[in-house]
């Protein structure tokens, strides 16, 4: 049975047969014969062609992978549990999106190290999507993003409050600005609407390279005050240009370590909303 979820997951997450197959080392007939075998357990159908590659998953396969990614989490803790008899090993998965990583990340963890020496901490950097994605699939127990992104069923609140402000050669036509999918993206389209600016523009898709660029005089951006550059000439937007970042974790976790970990990290929130 094991054989058919691990299957069924892959396929779901794929949405085609053919790429599982790949992905499995399998052939793509026997991840069809896999799913036929666990539609016929489960008595329902589990995808619906769209085309002769996608296949659209059901509302009762994504019930079914919901409730797989828990067994997932199970038997991983299970055999954690019975290889670490004696040992007090935890492994803690934190992805966050650019700017919380570089600016704010490292405050956190200063704290969670200092608290929890025995856990075995793994950082991520990724954009806000990738990260939501990384919890809602179990591959990061705990997220922090940019975006007000739809999260479903995965545990989303308000973290930290960040201040956007103009920096840089605050004379110059140039614009450095991220790309749409970006989480500032957002507020700066909303900045040249409201002042109607036609800008001079160069796409840049790193946050560290923007600000690499303002240090050598290139142009000007609306970034994350706290990554202004000391003695760079920045000016203030307002109370209509502070973002929240958000805190994820994933729908289901067990292990009493990292319930308290999420604790603190919900503590160190309160904190500094009180500063």
């Amino acid at each position: 049975m094991f054989k058919l979820f691990v299957t069924f997951k892959e396929a779901y997450e794929t949405r085609n047969f053919t790429k599982a197959a790949e992905n499995l080392y399998i052939s793509q007939p026997s991840v069809s014969s896999q799913i036929k075998l666990l539609e016929e357990e489960l008595n329902c159908k589990l995808f619906v062609r769209k085309s002769k590659q996608e296949m659209s998953p059901t509302k009762e396969a994504t019930i079914l992978y919901n409730r797989l990614l828990n067994l997932e989490d199970d038997w991983l803790e299970t055999k954690r549990l019975i290889r670490n008899v004696g040992k007090d090993s935890v492994k803690c998965v934190i992805s966050a999106s650019n700017t919380f990583s570089i600016y704010y990340l490292p405050d956190l963890m200063s704290v969670l190290v200092e608290k929890f020496p025995d856990v075995y901490f793994e950082l991520e950097m990724h954009n806000s999507e990738e990260v939501l994605e990384n919890v809602q699939q179990h591959r990061a127990h705990f997220g922090f993003i940019e975006k007000p992104l739809e999260t479903g069923s995965v545990y989303r609140q308000a973290f930290l409050s960040d201040e956007l402000v103009i920096a840089g050669d605050l004379t110059s036509e140039l614009w450095l600005c991220r790309e749409d999918i970006s989480g500032v993206y957002h507020y700066t389209k909303r900045y040249f609407l409201q002042e109607n600016i036609q800008p001079k523009r160069l796409c840049v898709k790193n946050n560290e390279m923007v600000i690499r660029l303002l240090e050598k005089g290139i142009g000007k951006s609306i970034i994350s005050r706290v990554s202004v550059p000391e003695k760079m000439p920045f000016k203030e937007l307002g109370s209509n240009y502070r973002r929240l970042f958000y805190f994820l974790k994933k729908d289901y976790l067990t292990h009493p370590v990292l319930l308290e970990i999420e604790k603190t990290i919900e503590q160190y929130s309160k904190k500094k909303d009180g500063e």
